[in-house]
């Protein structure tokens, strides 16, 4: 091994070899460029930041985050199921030898994950798979907090069905006033499927909530027995996984919150004797926007309900709020914001843009949807008049704004304020189970309330497994 010194009197250049260790360097620029490439043989490498699993029955998603941009290279195996990945220039630090850990036994999809040198200045991972998936890998730019991210989301070869999942629910007697199909089965025995049940959350203080001018009205009972056939209700999350959504200043994620409030309405809707409910995420796992529309669409919902805590430029933001979609404008300064915020998810989710569906696309950009915003606002009085029982209002009418998710022409659609996660007062309240009890209540009488005076219309095309 030769070593040699630089003009300057500097360090030492070592471990060089081949025709470089025979050339004369004039100066410290040329000794200095020398050196950097002689440290690897090649370019200064890249180091991994943060890796991240999330686990859930539509995919599992693996996130390397790293300083600069990864090339890499992947390929499918078969005979057992792999799926390869090449990092190029990549450092294998603790925090890419910790992405093993990352996996659990309830990882659907994913057995183990090995981590190792591959040949110089290529680091190798192999991802052990319980079952043949649809892999996409992708990268995304630096957004938010974020740097650079490269995605792995491993779909099942036949995607999750959320119509199938619903219709498991359902009991005969049900199917029968509903119009709705059962699903056959070998035994024809339905299977019986708990109702979601909240997910316990650490105790916590209980604060009281905040006095209202409007107190809870209880359903007048020539209302209540007004609806013919049965009621399908998507319930909304909002964020998720890689999303977290807005942060309060005691650290409270939102996407826990939606989440935890999302369980409880959907245990509280399928209570109902007519109605019955799905959610577009059952856990910490981030959905795009498009896809919350889609499989609304896919059960057919006669109600689209998308839950969030947001947060706003000043702290002193407070109060509940429903908001609808708007084909103009939207019907203040705040309302505008929030809109613009959410939906900017996608970047921060990340969406894997070379995948299209024309037919959503479609359904997305379609302006045809008076009928639907008209509704919208109906069943948003009903709701925010129940809220205002629970929680003074931010504002006293529904407001509206562009927001991407409440996009579907055929599905009213509303996105429940449940507080503002920014104002630490409701940050706490946001984080009480008792009070994320009461605004499920408050929605579910809402809807009861908007349903009993506008009964949904005889499907003419029920929802059927295609």
């Amino acid at each position: 091994m030769s070593r040699k010194f630089h003009r300057d009197g500097g360090l030492p250049v070592s471990g060089l070899v081949g025709p470089l260790t025979r050339r004369r360097f004039i100066g410290s620029t040329g000794a200095a460029l020398l050196l950097l490439v002689s440290r690897t043989g090649q370019a200064a490498q890249t180091s991994v930041l943060a890796v991240r699993v999330w686990p859930a029955k539509d995919y599992t998603r693996i996130t390397l985050e790293s300083r600069d941009p990864v090339v890499f290279t992947h390929q499918s195996v078969h005979n057992p199921e792999r799926l390869v990945v090449d990092l190029e220039g990549v450092e294998l630090n603790d925090i890419l030898q910790s992405l093993p850990t990352k996996i659990t036994g309830q990882d659907p999809y994913i057995q183990l994950i090995r981590a190792g040198r591959n040949r110089p200045g290529v680091v190798r991972l192999v991802i052990e798979l319980k079952t043949e998936v649809t892999p996409q890998v992708f990268t995304l730019r630096p957004v938010g907090e974020y740097g650079h991210r490269l995605v792995l989301d491993l779909y099942p070869v036949e995607p999750v069905d959320p119509l199938l999942a619903l219709l498991e629910k359902i009991s005969p007697e049900e199917a029968a006033a509903g119009g709705a199909p059962t699903p056959r089965r070998p035994d024809d025995k339905p299977r019986k499927t708990a109702a979601a049940q909240p997910k316990p959350q650490p105790p916590q203080a209980r604060p009281e909530a905040a006095p209202s001018s409007e107190p809870p009205r209880p359903t007048p009972p020539e209302e209540e027995d007004n609806v013919s056939r049965l009621i399908t209700i998507a319930i909304d999350p909002g964020h998720g996984g890689e999303d977290p959504g807005a942060v309060g200043s005691a650290g409270s994620f939102e996407k826990h919150v939606t989440l935890s409030v999302g369980r409880r309405l959907k245990a509280k809707i399928d209570a109902q004797p007519n109605m019955r409910a799905m959610l577009t995420r059952d856990a910490d796992y981030f959905v795009p926007l498009q896809q919350r529309v889609a499989k609304a669409r896919r059960v057919q919902a006669d109600l689209f309900v998308s839950i969030h805590a947001d947060a706003f430029i000043s702290p002193t933001a407070r109060g509940s709020s429903v908001f609808v979609l708007s084909e103009k404008g939207a019907s203040s300064t705040a309302a505008r914001w929030l809109a613009q915020k959410e939906n900017a998810a996608d970047l921060i989710g990340g969406v894997n843009l070379g995948v299209k569906d024309s037919h959503l696309a479609r359904t997305l950009l379609d302006l045809s949807q008076t009928a639907a915003i008209n509704d919208s606002l109906k069943v948003g009085k009903a709701v925010l008049g129940e809220l205002g029982g629970i929680n003074r209002l931010h504002k006293g009418e529904v407001e509206q704004a562009s927001f991407a998710v409440l996009k579907a022409p055929d599905i009213p659609s509303i996105l429940v304020e449940t507080a503002f996660i920014s104002n630490p007062e409701e940050e706490a309240r946001l984080n009480d189970e008792a009070y994320q009890d009461r605004m499920a209540e408050a929605i579910v009488r809402g809807l009861r309330r908007y349903f009993a005076r506008n009964p949904p219309m005889a499907k003419s095309k029920l929802a059927r497994l295609d």
